[in-house]
């Protein structure tokens, strides 16, 4: 089955190439799913799912393990230099997703050369990188469940690890997301006459201050959590104190818990400072992904795998960043794997290129994973009720 997926990767290579230079936006993937589907092996025909995304099985019925591949690219400006980089202007795989699908095409191949120990379920994801969730639309559809989808294996390239590493985490590795407004209404008038006006601009600067305290005061010590304000925008004249004032910004917790605190104490922070200036507040909360959490088990047996390949295991990669594929983990078994790379460029950055060598070991970290959810979570049957 190695021997087999080494055989793939130079086709994967090529298929890389060019899904890298034929990016598609979030939400408009519906040629990338296509070229994907096209280099998959011959099965059954794919279910459409989340608009643009698609789900095609390998193998008989009965229970299947999935890999999760996303279709999407970002509005960045490439800045690479490689022949095949990015023909769509302001749109890039800066995110390594032309890799992941590479390599799970490689990884499906190889499995349907050799045998399916267990069937297979190629999830071929929208929207990761936009809301809304293309994973959430996944899950709600259904289709995981029509096809018994007994665990889903994800991997993301990860330039912070050193190549030739995979994080295989046991346990929450990301943190839930969610993303707040708050507007604050006051009383507009002359600058000149402040006593005359109620200045909600003033209020919510005393509020993003006040909101620096919910992490150092009202959160565990030992429970990370962020409360982050990333805009803030009132007035448009120097001389008229404005009747809006609005700020944005997102939270982010390692545990469910520590994530409804956070909606519950910036709520009444941005109320009590505002009532307080003589204005109201209003705060809209855009719930996000969830924590997302590796299967203790799963990880564990997918952990043998990838040793015996060679790659070293890293454990204890945790991060606030977060990632829909918390949807697939809130619902089955799941384990989110982190593939070092060579390239010293982050991620989303206009010269972040994963070389060939990410390529093989994103495939090999895929194998690992179907390998390890086959002989651990599949049998008996999880979707057998008494």
């Amino acid at each position: 089955m190695w021997a087999a997926l080494e055989h793939h990767l130079d086709g994967a290579r090529a298929l890389r190439r060019r899904l890298h230079a034929e990016p598609d936006l979030s939400g408009a993937e519906s040629l990338t799913r296509d070229l994907v589907l096209e280099a998959l092996p011959a099965a059954s025909a794919p279910v459409k799912v989340a608009e643009t995304g698609a789900v095609l099985r390998l193998g008989p019925p009965g229970p299947c393990v999935g890999i999760r591949g996303e279709l999407d690219a970002l509005p960045v400006t490439e800045d690479t230099g490689v022949a095949w980089a990015s023909q769509r202007p302001g749109v890039m795989h800066a995110c390594g997703h032309d890799v992941h699908l590479a390599a799970l095409v490689a990884v499906a191949r190889a499995l349907a050369d050799t045998g399916l120990p267990v069937p297979l379920l190629v999830v071929l994801q929208p929207r990761e990188e936009t809301y809304p969730s293309g994973a959430r639309d996944i899950v709600a559809h259904g289709v995981l469940e029509a096809e018994r989808c007994a665990a889903m294996i994800g991997a993301h390239l990860q330039p912070a690890l050193a190549a030739g590493t995979v994080a295989c985490v046991p346990g929450v590795v990301n943190a839930s997301s969610d993303e707040f407004e708050i507007r604050v209404h006051g009383a507009s008038g002359h600058a000149a006459y402040p006593h005359l006006t109620s200045d909600p601009l003033l209020a919510l600067a005393e509020i993003v201050v006040a909101l620096q305290s919910v992490v150092s005061r009202d959160v565990d010590p030992m429970a990370p959590a962020v409360v982050g304000v990333s805009s803030f925008a009132s007035g448009a004249a120097a001389n008229v104190v404005p009747g809006l004032a609005r700020a944005t910004g997102t939270l982010r917790a390692l545990t469910t818990g520590t994530r409804l605190l956070l909606h519950e104490r910036v709520a009444q922070v941005a109320e009590h400072v505002a009532r307080a200036h003589g204005c109201s507040a209003d705060v809209e909360l855009v719930h996000g992904e969830p924590v997302l959490e590796n299967h203790p088990a799963l990880a564990e047996a997918i952990a043998g795998h990838l040793t015996g390949q060679g790659l070293t295991r890293c454990s204890t990669l945790r991060s606030l960043g977060a990632d829909d594929f918390s949807f697939f983990s809130e619902r089955i078994p799941a384990t989110m794997l982190f593939v070092g790379s060579g390239s010293d460029e982050p991620l989303h950055s206009p010269t972040f290129l994963p070389g060939d060598d990410d390529l093989r070991d994103t495939a090999r970290a895929m194998l690992a994973g179907y390998l390890g959810a086959a002989r651990t979570l599949v049998h008996p049957d999880p979707y057998d009720r008494p």
